[in-house]
């Protein structure tokens, strides 16, 4: 039987009485109820119950009947005052009056019996779509802290199962997207049950529906107009129409985003500009744009991880000083937090505000020039990509003029992979020195080179070994059972911080070993984090910040940017200089086209 059809009985069984002009209706005294005055109540569907257990326990029936009734109303008002995000969710945030609720029993009261009946079915999918909406953005504002984007973000539900099926298996995959399925269908029918039996009550006692209706809306009105609030959360809320019309405006701004993001590509400081007078600053020396994975300011700033990352960046800055290398640091905002960093590094690279997948696919299909294009537009450096992250065709690599990509594949790693990285990045590092690097009588090589080991669920992670013995990264296997489990490290809070710091700490001994076993005069390296973890570890933080730091023994690479005010070391000032990342293309090549 349909919802739809159940609904219709019920209503049936009792509206026509509730809407005929035989008028007044006799209550019966509290207590006096009968099997009769119980079959009415639940309609002739339901008379027998299971069994005819309704006949013989007319007083459990009853019972069970407005327990439905309370449970179907908090159902409704808890989707209603739910928040959208689980640091908000207070006990106080439930104890307020919506007006969608009053707003909707006025216009269910004041509607006949059979557009009331399919007013209620209409309102409870509604209701239930809305909850979902709800429910995507908690899990959003959990991880990318953000909400859903009803325009862009459909593609990234295709990514988070195949980021479920690298971190928790294909067991672990299939599990979590069989459950949301489960919960998406059991929200629509609760919902659509629920608001139809709140419709069907309200009909059988209209007066009284009729009565608390307007007492709710004159209650909601006096709290609402004189500003009531309770342990400072306000009592009158009118939450849910503000969410949909923000919801609303979103989806209207984002539809046009894309002609307001075309016409912002086409506008280039250096798109004229002779390649012979490109990045003059920087000839002869080996250019390497590096992006340490969820490396965001939190790891620095935060009191729980600050010692530890403080020592390892100090370790670093000294193994450095020791190789004759100097270092610059300051902070850029990201266009995104949690995940996306696809969107970070076309951001970084092509100058450009790529907050979103459209933007991105306008970006890549187009012809704007990004860094490293003009690199290889210059004829005088080889550009190569070192991305172990990717393992599968990659065809918008071509996009950022890279003359060769090395992908998981393609780096000669025969180890184990480490949750969602396929390559530790020691290893990586190591493949990049005897793929290229290492080679003599090269050209000058500009690499764009990911760093994943520091990608989320940070369990289990790499350790630091002897670079004689990485091999073929078999050595691994022993590493990798030796680590923590995600499924353990994700029950706490408290646990994740510790495993994300220390996937930090390994992503930047890693670089900083490198640099000191392999880095020369010509070595110039500029590296940074693509973007902050997520809300798990920055506690809901929604800054955007990351470090950057460019590396170099040559004093005339960082004499160039002396009026950025970064600070020394690899560590920038707190209160150093914040530049959107879509900043620094333009400014790099102005400080090193002199």
């Amino acid at each position: 039987m349909s919802l739809f059809t159940r609904a219709r009985q019920q209503s049936d069984s009792t509206e026509d009485g509730a809407d005929a002009d035989a008028g007044t209706v006799v209550e019966k005294p509290a207590g006096e109820e009968t099997a009769e005055d119980v079959a009415e109540e639940t309609g002739p569907t339901e008379k027998s119950g299971w069994f005819g257990w309704r006949r013989r326990y007319p007083r459990t029936a009853r019972g069970v009947n407005v327990g439905t009734h309370v449970l179907a109303g908090v159902l409704v008002l808890a989707v209603l005052l739910l928040p959208t995000r689980i640091d908000r969710m207070t006990f106080q945030s439930f104890l307020r009056i919506p007006a969608e609720a009053i707003l909707l029993a006025g216009l269910l009261l004041a509607l006949p019996a059979k557009p009331r009946r399919i007013a209620a079915v209409v309102s409870g999918v509604f209701l239930g779509l809305f909850t979902v909406l709800k429910f995507l953005d908690i899990g959003f504002w959990q991880f990318l802290a953000r909400p859903f984007d009803l325009v862009f973000d459909w593609i990234l539900l295709d990514d988070a199962t195949e980021y479920l099926r690298e971190s928790f298996g294909r067991s672990g995959q299939v599990l979590a997207v069989t459950g949301v399925i489960v919960l998406l269908l059991v929200v629509l029918t609760l919902s659509i049950l629920a608001v139809v039996r709140l419709t069907n009550v309200m009909s059988r006692h209209r007066s009284v529906a009729v009565n608390t209706t307007l007492v709710l809306g004159t209650v909601w009105i006096t709290c609402f107009t004189t500003g009531v609030q309770f342990s400072g959360v306000t009592v009158a809320t009118k939450g849910n129409t503000t969410y949909l019309a923000n919801r609303v405006e979103a989806v209207r701004n984002g539809l046009g985003d894309a002609k307001v993001f075309k016409k912002q590509a086409t506008v280039d400081a250096f798109a004229d500009t002779p390649p012979d007078q490109l990045l003059t600053g920087l000839q002869g020396k080996d250019v390497l744009f590096t992006f340490v994975e969820s490396y965001g300011r939190v790891a620095i700033d935060d009191p729980a991880m600050a010692p530890e990352i403080d020592a390892t960046l100090k370790e670093g800055n000294g193994r450095l000083k020791a190789a004759g290398f100097e270092s610059r640091s300051g902070w850029l905002r990201s266009p995104v937090a949690g995940a996306g960093s696809w969107l970070a590094h076309s951001t970084f690279l092509s100058g450009l505000w790529v907050k979103n997948q459209q933007r991105y696919r306008t970006l890549t299909g187009g012809e704007r020039a990004t860094l490293t294009s003009y690199f290889q537009k210059t004829g005088d450096w080889r550009t190569v990509g070192i991305v172990p992250g990717v393992r599968k065709s990659w065809p918008e690599g071509k996009y950022f003029g890279l003359d060769h990509i090395y992908d998981s594949e393609h780096l000669g790693y025969q180890g184990p992979y480490f949750s969602w990285t396929p390559v530790p990045d020691q290893f990586s590092l190591e493949a990049f020195e005897k793929l290229e690097h290492g080679k003599k009588n090269r050209d000058p090589i500009m690499a764009e080179i990911i760093l994943a080991s520091s990608h989320q669920p940070w369990s289990p992670i790499a350790h630091m070994i002897d670079w004689e013995d990485l091999g073929d990264g078999s050595v691994f296997e022993q590493i990798k059972k030796e680590g923590t489990n995600p499924s353990e490290v994700w029950k706490s809070g408290k646990s994740v911080r510790t495993e994300y710091r220390k996937a930090v700490q390994y992503s930047l001994d890693s670089l900083t070993e490198w640099v000191q076993r392999y880095g020369d005069d010509n070595t110039v390296l500029v590296f940074l984090g693509d973007h902050q973890p997520v809300p798990t570890v920055t506690s809901g933080s929604t800054n955007k910040d990351v470090p950057i730091t460019i590396v170099a023994r040559d004093p005339k690479v960082l004499d160039r940017i002396s009026d950025w005010g970064w600070t020394e070391g690899l560590k920038p000032a707190a209160n150093g200089p914040v530049w959107g990342m879509d900043k620094f293309r333009d400014r790099f090549m102005t400080a090193y086209a002199k």
